[in-house]
């Protein structure tokens, strides 16, 4: 089935990346060796770190220095930045690029009537949206057209962050403990980059657990076992406390955990992906696009106090590695950094905010060694915004400069 669907995708995506192509074409020695000077006034580092008039060597691909003294290369190119802030590309770990209006104004689905080539436009603009906003990095969750996606992206053909993709979602309540393994198998051969795994039921179905133990540490330990990382939708208490002791990677969501979730995940190493605003109040303000009505939006309505009521206690239980993810659908695509302005009025710090879609976000997708820290040796994927976001996370939104892979798109 896989097969055939990435046959269609890949040939409706083959008939628009021209409407796309605007990146320089990087196979010439002379792009590859390029060198660019970037100076700007205020430089955070992804780790907590911030320096004054900094000047950035970016070589090819890659970060060739930092320095606070001015930098001179004959034949550089130079960019001036002035009293922007320029700080490592951000990392959403929580997306999926594959949700859009479609012509009649609804989210797209089987029956939306759109052509192949028309749904490869409107994802390809989620991928151009969301990395205008700054984010260079995102991790989908589940969507077949995610293969062709990240092909495009990877080559340049359209502009878009990198994607990591878990191709599809495991959900059913049916498969044997041996055949959710066999499933795992087929995925990671499938070149899936991690596992997305549902333990419990959605929000407007209260959460609760839909999967065995045995089931959920059967995914997640063959997972493991083929060198995949699992990020388990879990929301009530139970399923979060199965996903943590099944030894799955990452808990999504959690909107009903208590502090005995918390300590248990800060236990076990288990990064946590919480979201606080920006999918609820996104659902809310385009209820008709998702065929909601006052019944369906009231549980919406109201995870948005007990989401941040409840990641107000996570950000204060010691040793819980929580990351940056947005959960971002439909209509939500570039507008990513909302969520970082919701998480400090919940009371997180905006440098820990600022951490937590850098170089923590790294770490949790397994790219630390080149991604989500500016320093030497890093990919060069580089984000600048009008302000000091560190001051005033409302910067996150003003965003005047994105690099990645050392190519400029704005």
């Amino acid at each position: 089935m896989f097969r055939s669907v990435r046959a269609t995708v890949a040939a409706a995506f083959a008939g628009v990346l021209g409407a796309f192509n605007t990146s320089p074409a990087q196979s010439s020695p002379a792009v590859v060796d390029a060198i660019t000077v970037i100076h700007s006034e205020t430089l955070l580092d992804g780790r907590g770190a911030s320096t004054h008039n900094a000047w950035v060597v970016v070589r090819g691909r890659r970060i060739e220095r930092v320095s606070t003294t001015a930098i001179s290369i004959p034949g550089a190119k130079t960019i001036e930045l002035g009293s922007a802030t320029l700080l490592p590309g951000l990392i959403d770990a929580h997306v999926h690029p594959g949700w859009y209006v479609d012509r009649q104004g609804k989210r797209n689905s089987a029956r939306s009537g759109d052509t192949p080539a028309q749904a490869a436009l409107a994802q390809a603009g989620n991928l151009y949206a969301t990395l205008m906003a700054g984010f260079t990095t995102i991790q989908s969750v589940g969507g077949i057209e995610d293969l062709e996606l990240r092909d495009a992206t990877a080559r340049e053909l359209i502009p878009g962050p990198r994607i990591l993709t878990s191709i599809t979602q495991l959900s059913s309540t049916r498969p044997t403990p041996d055949s959710l393994r066999a499933l795992v198998r087929g995925l990671h051969g499938q070149t899936a980059d991690l596992i997305k795994l549902f333990s419990s039921s959605g929000l407007g179905a209260g959460g609760a657990q839909t999967l065995s133990d045995e089931q959920i540490a059967a995914v997640c330990g063959e997972a493991k076992r083929l060198g995949l990382r699992t990020l388990v939708h879990a929301i009530s208490p139970a399923s979060v406390r199965a996903a943590v002791l099944g030894g799955c990677t990452q808990i999504e969501h959690g909107t009903f955990v208590t502090d005995v979730e918390l300590k248990l995940m800060a236990q076990h190493g288990t990064i946590f992906d919480p979201q606080v605003c920006l999918v609820f109040q996104n659902y809310v303000d385009h209820a008709d696009a998702y065929g909601f009505n006052d019944v369906s939006l009231a549980p919406l309505k109201a995870a948005i106090p007990t989401a941040t009521a409840m990641f107000a206690r996570a950000i204060k239980t010691p040793g819980l590695k929580i990351v940056f993810g947005t959960d971002a659908v439909a209509l939500a695509h570039g507008r990513n950094a909302e969520e970082m302005i919701c998480r400090v009025r919940a009371g997180q710090s905006a440098m820990d905010v600022i951490i937590s879609a850098t170089s923590a976000g790294a770490a949790a997708i397994g790219m630390a060694d080149h991604l989500g820290v500016l320093a030497s040796g890093y990919e060069a994927d580089l984000v600048a915004v009008d302000g000091d976001p560190s001051r005033d996370i409302t910067a996150m939104k003003r965003v005047v400069f994105v690099m990645r892979g050392g190519t400029r798109y704005r």
